[in-house]
């Protein structure tokens, strides 16, 4: 038999871009999406990978895995064939009905049956892998586009706010014009402005329909549910920081368990090819019985014969083709644990670049936060002195605006955020999967 490559994947102790104070011991992230505190998202999900069509074909594929597995060596169990047959003598005097038996049990020596044992269960693993890619995928698909539709409808919010304002704006300058205190490019500049707040919100609008659309597809039905189009708070991380990273948990990205799964599939066929190289030993019985119909169109007593004995295929001709498979399918394990390392490699980069994008991104969006709150203060300052006849509603419309586009500012930073930690948690390899793990079988 084969050996078994040992597996050590090249984790490291401690993250480079974590924030100061993270370790990296192992926990459960179960339900990590519920960090963003959106139960809408939370129901959506299970939804998901209860109708999700993608995750049902990966359950039905892991549901054949299994049944497979569980017979891997049957072929090595005892067989029995029976036949007939009817054989005519070239005298045409005689005419002979042949009922035979045979019986044939193949010695699964030389590591065969270990091999096939690796074999099955590489594509188990395998079929295994695909079925947690497809959940993992799923729930941080779910989850982006779920982002993205509630942060366009804030975003359309703010841009018809700006709009109407700007509609605000230019009014009040066409009356200022028509008493001569701005001249005519202040109206046509205001006009300008007005038609590009108005042009912004197609990019909201083409994003709330394009997400709404695909969270359809992705809970597996035909049409959005009408209360999606509905606006709703946008999901938010709020004071959430990362204090734990565990870097062990890479093992359970789906990536780095089909490559896993490749080496074990790729050590089984190594076995085979290794034991292909020496003789088929088996233990053989025969029983046939003949019977004489021709002569006199009467059936006359049959004759019986029975033999049994050892069965040995031992390659001649053919042994250095097998040879050759053999080193062949060595060179194929030493590049599927090549790709076993490649794969936890890149497992290890995007965890740390989505690390340390999730903290520069909370700084961003704790700066507009701040912008936006200066804004307020500025705004309730520029309400107070038009009540005072110390200032223009002119004044109050430009502030207006420019809290609204800081705003913008703070839902865009959210939403960066959000889908950053979407990205670092996928990175990670997800999490466990609510139970159950398999969706219900179409059967």
């Amino acid at each position: 038999m084969a050996p078994l490559p040992q597996l050590k994947p090249p984790l490291p102790e401690t993250w480079r871009n974590a924030p100061i104070g993270v370790a990296p011991p192992t926990t459960d992230l179960h339900g990590w999406w519920q960090a963003l505190g959106d139960p809408e998202l939370n129901a959506l999900i299970d939804r998901a990978l209860q109708g999700n069509l993608d995750v049902a074909q990966a359950a039905e594929r892991m549901r054949a895995a299994r049944l497979l597995n569980r017979h891997a060596h049957d072929g090595y169990l005892p067989s029995l064939h029976g036949r007939t047959n009817d054989v005519i003598d070239p005298d045409t005097t005689a005419s002979y009905f042949v009922v035979g038996f045979d019986a044939l049990w193949e010695l699964p020596l030389f590591g065969a049956w270990q091999s096939t044992g690796r074999i099955s269960q590489g594509q188990l693993d395998g079929a295994s892998a695909a079925l947690r890619g497809a959940q993992v995928s799923l729930v941080a698909e779910v989850s982006r586009r779920w982002i993205e539709l509630r942060s366009a409808q804030r975003q359309a919010q703010l841009l018809t706010a700006i709009r109407d304002a700007q509609q605000e704006k230019l009014r009040l300058l066409q009356v200022r014009e028509q008493l001569k205190l701005v001249p005519p490019q202040e109206v046509a500049r205001a006009q300008a402005e007005l038609a590009r707040a108005q042009a912004a919100l197609a990019d909201p609008e083409q994003v709330i329909n394009s997400s709404a659309q695909q969270l359809a597809v992705l809970v597996g039905q035909n049409e959005p549910d009408p209360q999606w189009l509905q606006p709703g708070t946008q999901p938010q991380l709020g004071e959430w920081q990362l204090t734990s990273a565990p870097a062990d948990m890479l093992r359970a990205r789906p990536e780095i368990q089909s490559a896993e799964a490749d080496v074990l599939r790729a050590a089984g066929e190594l076995g085979m090819s290794r034991a292909e190289i020496y003789p088929h030993i088996g233990l053989g019985a025969s029983l046939q019985w003949s019977s004489n119909i021709a002569s006199n169109y009467r059936v006359h007593t049959g004759e019986a014969i029975f033999s049994y004995g050892p069965i040995i295929d031992i390659p001649l001709f053919d042994w250095g083709q097998r040879v050759a498979n053999a080193h062949a399918k060595d060179h194929e394990l030493r590049a599927a644990v090549l790709a076993y390392r490649q794969a936890v490699l890149q497992g290890v980069a995007e965890a740390e670049t989505a690390m340390g994008d999730l903290e520069q991104l909370r700084g961003r969006e704790t700066a507009s936060q701040q912008a936006a709150q200066a804004l307020q203060t500025s705004m309730a300052a520029l309400h107070k002195r038009a009540e005072l006849n110390l200032g223009s509603n002119l004044d109050v419309q430009d502030g207006l605006i420019e809290g609204h586009r800081a705003e913008l500012e703070v839902v865009g930073a959210v939403a960066a955020r959000d889908l950053a930690y979407v990205a670092l948690y996928k990175a990670l390899g997800g999490a466990s999967m609510p139970v159950p793990a398999l969706p219900p079988s179409a059967d």
